[in-house]
Parts: structure tokens; C-alpha cells; sequence
């Protein structure tokens, strides 16, 4: 009951809090909400996307886009633009007291291996702009200036608090939630998943700039230094560059305190080249932390990108991660919510993602510590031995194709894991788990055939084998394809088979049986009747 005041009553003033139904709330509008809320959108998902910027970042930050990325882009029809925008990767000269030891070149390092055989240099903030534009396109907001307060969740559903740019305080319930929230993630914390790792012990540098000098814009350049690497990546736009490097250890001070003038410094002195940086756009100083989550997910939330994971720059791997994150994550929940999938399908998401972060960390660490190692011994591999045998090896076919196949993240198999069916796969050359290799059926790419956000039964005949047909579906497409020489050789087969494919296109299963039991029971494990 309210006061008594003079003019009567005072009654208590109650603000109705707003209250929004959602399938999945998205915390966090950088490159892997963006791509998930993309991915939803293929999957007729409802979602909610909030982040406490204001916009997309206007910030270069990560430069790189590989193949398998470009993939996921393809099948939303933003891989064109991107490489339109971009600049593919064309050589990496290595320089030592600004005299070139040699020169590799990454134009078509992949060829053969994926549509996109290198890697597109493209930056985040275009990355953003590219997928929040796509996703407006398709009548999707991002809910900006908007932060996460609070959330709990029960059984059957996530409850959350966000505050609006206002101030209001709004009340979202839905089915589940997924925090893109970043390295200081709110709702890791809130879920305590651990985030044990280290921190590399020296100050880093990264500066967009406008160079004046000898080298032509078509390659990335680095300076080899007994210290460290002086990294120069060309950006799109005359002369625009990419600086990446470190300050030497014993450098004490806080990243805020560090002005560009000491950076220019510190470039010239390890680069020993003669350059004259015209004009700055950007510049940021940064530790190196490596670390990952105990387990991607509880109840029915989870983590992805940077709340996850972080590493070193060594191979531009972290934004690619993130995006892969999402692409993993999206098809699972699409069947849960759209399709009456098991729920326990979600299980499989921290199963296949977490070795993954683990692997991607410590290959990042033992790359970057070739590159920035201060051990006399890495050293010397660093300046003397690494920079002719770099051109030697990468002229191997063979190791070239190691090369990118690691890097270019097309190499990520889910093998030893639940969704993976080796009944009968041993006589095969790809496995189960494996992504779908990339061939040209009719003069298109295999993946052309593969847009439809769907599970995918793939039947390869040789015209003389007849087996039971099956009819496409509204989780399923069939197709029959020609066993013409080229599937012949990546499969290893002679005869009549079929690939199941998962909806992100990696390989539930392989089998030569004419009938459909292999495909009805796999897909009767995941759906049910």
C-alpha cells in the first residue's frame, strides 16, 4: 500500500519490464555472431543478436580469410564480394639487414584442394560490415548499444536481462543462448567455464599505415631480426600496409602508455629497411595470451570465438575459428529447434570443437615462437636456417599442399568423434569426420551442389550398380553423381558408393551397400523415427 501525501495517495511507480520470446539470444556482434546469426538465417532460426557497440568495428584488426571460410561464405553468396574487396595472398618475401633472401610464392598454394587455393587478405571490419549488410538484407537487426546484464537458466529455457541504449531493461527468454562475447566474455564467467592458459612476455605492435618504399604491393613482407620478425601485410588501397612486430623483452611498459613515435622506432630498427611511413590510420599495442575453455558449453548455453578461445597471430587462425565455431554449432541447434533432432546432438558441439581449440592452440604457440622466440637456439633457426629452406620446402608439391591444407583450416576432421560412422569407410581414402574433398563435377565445384542447409546423400554410381533410391527431404538431399576418374582417385574407389554429408558438409558417413539401412540408421540416431 502506498504513502499518504497531501494530495492522497502515493502509490508505488512500477516500470513494466519488456519481455521478448526467442529461439537463440546471441551475445556478441563481431565475426562469429555475425556468422552464426548468418547461419540462422539460412536455417529459419529465430534469433536475437545484441552487442554493447555501437556498430561494426571500424578497426582492420584481423587480416586474414581462409579457404574454409570462404566455403561458408560461397554458400550464402558472400564469398565473391569478399574476394572482391580483398587481396589474395600473391608471395612472402623474406628479408634479412633489408637484403632479400628469398621469395615463396602463395598465389595458388592450394590449387586443386579448394575453390579459394590461397589466402584472401580482408579485414575484419570488412568481414563485419559484409555479414551485418547480408544480414540486413535479409530483414535481421543487430540489437546495438545493447548489453547483456544477467541471465539464468532452467530445464526448458535461458533467461536474460539486457539494457537497451536508453536504459530500459528488457527480459529475453529463449530456448538457448550462445556468448560471442569475446575474450573478456560475460557469459563465461557467469557459466564458470575456466579459461586457463599463459601470456606470451613481451609487448606487441600493430599499426595500419601508408608506406613509401622499393617493395611492390603483391606480396607480404618480412624482416627477419635475431629478436623477433617484422611483418608487413598489403592491405586494399594504394600503398596501405600492416605492421606486425614486438618491442624486445625487458620493454616494461603498459600497452596504454606506448606512443606510435616509439613504434615507428621500432620498426625501422629491426627492419633496416629504407621506408617512410606517410600517413597512420591505426595503431595498438597487445600481449599474446593463449587459453581455452574447460568445455564449450553447460546447460543450454555455449561459448564460441574469442569467449573461447584465444591464441597467438601465428597463421591468421583466430577469426576463421570463430566463424567455424558458429558453423558447427548453427546446423545442430537448426535440427533441435527446426527438425525434432535427439537434444543430445548438442553434446557433440563441445565434443568436436574443444580438441579442435586445444590442437589450434598448441600449434599457434610452437609457429609464433619460431617467429618471436628470444631462445638462441630458435634463434638461429629463426635468421639462418629457416629462411632458404622456407623456399626450398614450399616448392614440394607435396608439402605445400600440408601447408595449406593446415593453415587453410580445410584440413579439420571431426574422425574420432560421436557423428562419425567408420562401419565402413576402412576401404576408403577419406574417412568419416573428414570435410568433403573439393572436385569439379560437370564444370562446377562438388560445393555448388551443396548449398541447401541440409544433411546431403551423395550416391556415386559407375552406371552398372543398381541401388534403392531415396526421396529428398525437408532435412535431406539426394543426389546421383557420376564416378568419373577424378571422385575415383580422392576416394580410392572402383565401384558404386554413397557419402552422407552433415549440413556443414563434413562426412557422417561412407558405405558401398546398394541398400539405404546405413543411411536410415545414422539418420534414425540423430532424429529418431
Amino acid at each position: 500500500m502506498g504513502h499518504i501525501g497531501p494530495m492522497g495517495p502515493i502509490r508505488p511507480i512500477i516500470l513494466a519490464m519488456q519481455s521478448t520470446k526467442t529461439d537463440v539470444l546471441v551475445v556478441g556482434a563481431g565475426p562469429t555472431g555475425l556468422a552464426l546469426a548468418c547461419q540462422f538465417v539460412r536455417y529459419g532460426v529465430d534469433f536475437i543478436i545484441v552487442d554493447q557497440k555501437e556498430g561494426v568495428t571500424p578497426y582492420s584488426k584481423a587480416l586474414g580469410v581462409h579457404a574454409r571460410t570462404l566455403e561458408i561464405y560461397e554458400q550464402i553468396d558472400l564469398a565473391k564480394p569478399a574476394i572482391a574487396q580483398g587481396t589474395p595472398a600473391g608471395k612472402v618475401r623474406m628479408l634479412e639487414r633489408g637484403e632479400v633472401l628469398g621469395e615463396v610464392n602463395l598465389s595458388n598454394v592450394g590449387e586443386g584442394l579448394s575453390p579459394y587455393p590461397y589466402m584472401l587478405v580482408f579485414e575484419q571490419s570488412r568481414n563485419e560490415q559484409l555479414m551485418y549488410d547480408w544480414l540486413r538484407e535479409n530483414k535481421q537487426e543487430v540489437r546495438w548499444q545493447t548489453e547483456l546484464q544477467d541471465f539464468s537458466q532452467s530445464d526448458s529455457a535461458v533467461t536474460a536481462s539486457i539494457k537497451t541504449a536508453d536504459g530500459q531493461i528488457q527480459t529475453v527468454e529463449a530456448s538457448y543462448l550462445v556468448g560471442c562475447d569475446g575474450p573478456h566474455s560475460l557469459v563465461r564467467r557467469n557459466l564458470g567455464l575456466s579459461f586457463a592458459g599463459s601470456t606470451f612476455e613481451r609487448l606487441f605492435y600493430v599499426a595500419d599505415v601508408h608506406i613509401d618504399w622499393k617493395f611492390t604491393h603483391d606480396g607480404l613482407t618480412v624482416c627477419i631480426a635475431p629478436h623477433s620478425i617484422v611483418a608487413f601485410f598489403p592491405l586494399p588501397g594504394e600503398k596501405r600496409w600492416r605492421i606486425v612486430g614486438s618491442f624486445p623483452e625487458g620493454v616494461m611498459k603498459e600497452e596504454s602508455d606506448v606512443v606510435y613515435e616509439e613504434i615507428e622506432e621500432q620498426i625501422k630498427k629491426e627492419a633496416q629497411l629504407d621506408l617512410e611511413i606517410t600517413h597512420v590510420d591505426w595503431f595498438s599495442t597487445y600481449k599474446v595470451h593463449t587459453r581455452h575453455v574447460d568445455r564449450f558449453s553447460s546447460g543450454r548455453c555455449f561459448v564460441a570465438g574469442d569467449a573461447a578461445h584465444i591464441h597467438t597471430p601465428a597463421g591468421g587462425q583466430g577469426m576463421n575459428t570463430g566463424i567455424q565455431d558458429g558453423y558447427n554449432l548453427a546446423w545442430k541447434l537448426a535440427m533441435v529447434l527446426k527438425h525434432s533432432a535427439h537434444v543430445n546432438l548438442l553434446d557433440t558441439y563441445n565434443e568436436e570443437r574443444l580438441p579442435n581449440a586445444k590442437r589450434l592452440t598448441e600449434t599457434t604457440d610452437r609457429m609464433f615462437n619460431l617467429a618471436a622466440g628470444t631462445d638462441w637456439f630458435v634463434s638461429l633457426i629463426r635468421t639462418t636456417i629457416f629462411p632458404p629452406m622456407a623456399r626450398y620446402i614450399l616448392s614440394i608439391d607435396a608439402i605445400r599442399k600440408r601447408f595449406f591444407i593446415m593453415i587453410s583450416q580445410i584440413g579439420i576432421s571431426y574422425r574420432d568423434n560421436s557423428l562419425s560412422s567408420h562401419d565402413e569407410d576402412g576401404d576408403f581414402e577419406v574417412k568419416a569426420g573428414d570435410r568433403m574433398p573439393y572436385f569439379v563435377v560437370d564444370g562446377e565445384s562438388i560445393f555448388d551442389k551443396l548449398r541447401a542447409p541440409k544433411f546431403h546423400l551423395l550416391s556415386f554410381s559407375d552406371g552398372q550398380t543398381q541401388s534403392d533410391g531415396l526421396q529428398s527431404t525437408d532435412v535431406l538431399d539426394t543426389q546421383t553423381i557420376a564416378l568419373d576418374p577424378k571422385v575415383k582417385e580422392i576416394f580410392g574407389a572402383s565401384k558404386s558408393f554413397r557419402v552422407l554429408l552433415r549440413p556443414d558438409n563434413h562426412i557422417a558417413l561412407i558405405t558401398k551397400d546398394p541398400s539405404l539401412r546405413p543411411v536410415t540408421d545414422y539418420l534414425k540416431r540423430i532424429f529418431g523415427s
